[in-house]
């Protein structure tokens, strides 16, 4: 069971597992351009652009300032960059994903909305692109990396489908 320090007790939350290392950050630096370098407790390191995001967000638009943003600082239980308060807090997950698109490869959240997008269960995206439903687990929780193959094959079963191949049509 996981175990979180909550003021002057310490919590046990049932059935909690421990957070993926793949999401626990390590450490985090505000670099110039509103660009984050985080280190994660699985050894990754990214740099995550976040202009666009802050942008197109006012709940977040304070992170515009230098003096603010230079501020980054990996929150509480680290699982969150946080700048001092918690209106201004975002999750090392999605920065993590954030981070894997804009290197260029394919994050846990792309393959959460390409099953969204085709109204796909667990057990039917495993089996649209041939992977056992663990192995599935593990890309949808950010535990592994999605690797460029499968992501290719929800690119290419996306476009069977709209071409109405039959050779990639799922079981009804």
């Amino acid at each position: 069971m996981g175990q979180r320090e909550c003021g002057i007790f310490d919590v046990e939350m049932e059935g909690a597992k421990p957070m993926s290392k793949a999401f626990t950050l390590m450490a985090v630096k505000a670099k110039a351009g509103q660009v984050l370098h985080l280190v994660f407790a699985d050894g990754a390191e990214f740099d995550v652009d976040l202009s666009r995001i802050i942008a197109k967000h006012p709940t977040i638009a304070d992170l515009a300032d230098p003096a603010i943003f230079k501020r980054a600082k990996v929150g509480e239980w680290k699982d969150t960059v946080t700048w001092g308060t918690d209106d201004l807090e975002l999750a090392a997950d999605n920065l993590r994903a954030r981070a894997v698109e804009q290197a260029g490869g394919f994050s846990h959240e792309d393959i959460v909305k390409w099953m969204h997008q085709h109204k796909l269960t667990q057990l039917q995206a495993a089996e649209a692109l041939g992977l056992s439903r663990r192995m599935l687990a593990y890309y949808l929780s950010g535990e592994k990396l999605v690797p460029r193959t499968v992501a290719l094959a929800c690119i290419g079963w996306t476009q069977a489908k709209a071409a109405h191949d039959e050779r990639f049509a799922l079981a009804a």
